[in-house]
């Protein structure tokens, strides 16, 4: 009997040692950060001004780091805005809200608006829209200060609506773009809880951020104005 209590408990110990190494990191203590809206780590700028611009398959897309904050959570955020457009006419707009902590450099993400629009340029939905504190929402975190391979971590925690997610797999990629060829780019497998059969490959380079997204990769990155 005892040898039978011994088995069961250790099975139930190597079972949930299994599931807390496959699992997704999806509690942040954000209370220990006095969370800014500016800041920068390796991979993610974080500063107004700065601008990256990707192209390929038809598609065109446009990251810009506003002046614009905005209060999610009792969290001043940064709005990072997206425009993209598809064989030239604009198809969604999304306003991103962010924060750094500025001593792990961990970027937090607050949630979004988003806006699409049909080929008349009427916007018609807003397929994920979500801020955390509505809903059972929680900030998640859309990019480590200190990215390390197997590091697995929720970047939307929107019950029902956005629930993706990301998988470190290297750190030590090279990419070729239109941009520039960039060496130790970080990459990064992600996809969503609610369609985990689907999952994407993105690259970042050091010091600049995003440069690759499937198909669409960096053609001009820097801050707008210089």
């Amino acid at each position: 009997m005892l040898s039978r209590i011994v088995v069961i408990t250790l099975s139930l110990l190597l079972a949930g040692s299994a599931v807390a190494e496959d699992g997704w990191k999806k509690d942040f203590d954000l209370s220990s950060c006095k969370l800014q809206a500016s800041g920068r780590n390796d991979y993610f700028i974080l500063e107004p001004g700065f601008q990256l611009i990707l192209e390929g398959g038809g598609t065109r897309l446009q990251m810009t780091v506003t002046a614009e904050t905005r209060q999610v959570a009792g969290v001043t955020t940064r709005v990072v805005e997206e425009r993209e457009w598809k064989k030239g006419k604009l198809y969604e707009v999304a306003r991103n809200y962010f924060a750094i902590c500025p001593t792990t450099k961990d970027v937090f993400y607050f949630g979004e608006h988003v806006d699409f629009y049909d080929d008349k340029g009427k916007i018609v939905k807003h397929d994920g829209t979500w801020l955390a504190g509505v809903n059972g929402s929680r900030a998640g975190l859309i990019m480590p200060g200190a990215p390390k391979p197997g590091m697995r971590y929720y970047q939307e925690i929107a019950p029902g609506i956005a629930m993706d997610r990301a998988e470190v797999v290297s750190l030590n990629e090279t990419c070729k773009t239109p941009a520039g060829t960039f060496k130790n780019c970080l990459k990064v497998k992600e996809g969503s809880e609610l369609d985990p059969g689907v999952t994407e490959f993105k690259y970042y380079a050091p010091g600049i951020g995003l440069m690759r997204d499937e198909d669409l990769v960096l053609v001009k990155h820097g801050f707008t104005g210089q």
